[in-house]
């Protein structure tokens, strides 16, 4: 690890608060401009000045020492701009060697020691800027906001409570079912947000899917890690060991997105039937409110409906068409985690009637002028609910 980024690490781990952004074009000097310094978020706003002193002005100022690359310090000058809700640091001296326009997208480092004194890093390589935010847990669209160490610690604890996890298994691999059961207790002991099953079902469910894939990966190190690492004898042994990882993979993913669902509409006390048989072979994978519902011919049509499960759906979705008679001319409900499906698909199915349900985040990945079709996870489960008469 260079010695600077460690140096910024353990300058986020001992500091009272930290903040790192990407420099833009204006911050850099790149688009010869006229912005003074460098923009920040408001966020920080907090990490730099107290709330009595913000209440006395409405543009304020204070001074500072930032020390930089643990090297040279300048004197810089913070300033909060009331009316255009932004913070600015400005006063580097003439020449500053770390604002040029090829240090722009470089990632800038803030780190307060006390009042006073500041510590300043700008890291402009990749391997120095994924160190770092790898540090702490951080993508890219993390950034430009404090830092929170409390996530590097939920991590160490999420690890301990993987190894745990494998270190309690008395099979090579538990079942899919086992899987995303546990990626869930994980999420809960770890993170304590089995809430959100109710109040941000789209969110829950990207976090169970994450936790599951990390878990899924862990697992398969423990077992393959050092059979790959010793290599193979042969390539039909190599390929034979391929083959089942990739199968498993398979496997597991095919299954997760009907787990996870069956949690949600559980913690919300929906009323379901999973694998439900309607006519024949035709089983969808969620039948709402049961099978017996469904069968029972004085139940009304409207307060029926089923939700098909598919990781992606791209050339699979019409295989939902018609697994239940009785809602031949009734909408379809897709969940899918496919991100971006073609306009002319997104019409072939509003002509079958299908209605895709997607997690919120990833509905901007379909295209913009068909996005009002989509439905988020929660909209689908607050209209079961309805249907079912759950408050």
């Amino acid at each position: 690890m260079n010695d600077i980024v460690e140096k910024a690490i353990d300058g986020v781990l001992v500091g009272e608060s930290s903040y790192c952004k990407f420099l833009s074009a204006n911050d850099s000097g790149e688009t010869g401009g006229h912005q003074s310094g460098i923009l920040i978020s408001k966020t920080t706003r907090d990490m730099l000045f107290t709330e009595k002193e913000l209440q006395e002005n409405h543009i304020k100022k204070k001074t500072g020492t930032i020390k930089w690359q643990d090297d040279f310090s300048t004197s810089c000058t913070f300033t909060w701009y009331e009316s255009k809700n932004e913070l600015r640091i400005t006063g580097f001296g003439r020449g500053f060697p770390l604002l040029r326009p090829d240090y722009t997208g470089a990632l800038f480092v803030l780190i307060k020691e006390d009042d006073e004194n500041y510590l300043g890093f700008i890291f402009n390589t990749d391997d120095d800027i994924q160190t770092f935010l790898d540090a702490f847990g951080l993508t890219p669209s993390e950034t430009n906001r404090p830092i929170e160490i409390n996530k590097l610690c939920l991590e160490n604890l999420e690890i301990k409570a993987i190894d745990a996890f494998i270190d309690g298994l008395d099979v090579a691999f538990p079942t899919s079912y086992d899987m995303s059961y546990a990626a869930r207790i994980i999420q809960y002991d770890v993170y304590a947000n089995k809430s959100l099953a109710v109040k941000d079902p789209d969110t829950i469910l990207l976090r169970w899917t994450e936790q599951e894939y990390r878990l899924f990966r862990s697992i398969e190190h423990s077992r393959y890690g050092e059979i790959v690492a010793r290599g193979f004898d042969s390539v039909d042994n190599f390929i034979s060991l391929a083959n089942q990882v990739l199968n498993r993979r398979k496997s597991r993913a095919g299954k997760s997105l009907e787990h996870h669902l069956s949690a949600i509409f559980d913690e919300n006390k929906i009323r379901y039937t999973p694998q439900a048989r309607t006519e024949g072979n035709k089983k969808p994978d969620f039948l709402f409110p049961s099978e017996d519902a469904y069968h029972d011919m004085t139940f009304s049509v409207e307060n029926l409906c089923t939700l098909a499960a598919k990781t992606t759906c791209k050339d699979r979705w019409r295989q939902i068409l018609n697994e239940a008679d009785r809602l031949r001319d009734e909408n379809k409900y897709l969940c899918t985690m496919q991100q971006g499906i073609s306009a002319a698909q997104m019409d072939e199915m509003q002509d079958e009637k299908v209605i895709l349900v997607v997690p919120k985040p990833y509905i901007t990945a379909f295209p913009a002028d068909r996005r009002n079709r989509i439905w988020t996870v929660r909209r689908f489960v607050e209209y079961v609910k309805q249907m079912e008469g759950i408050e």
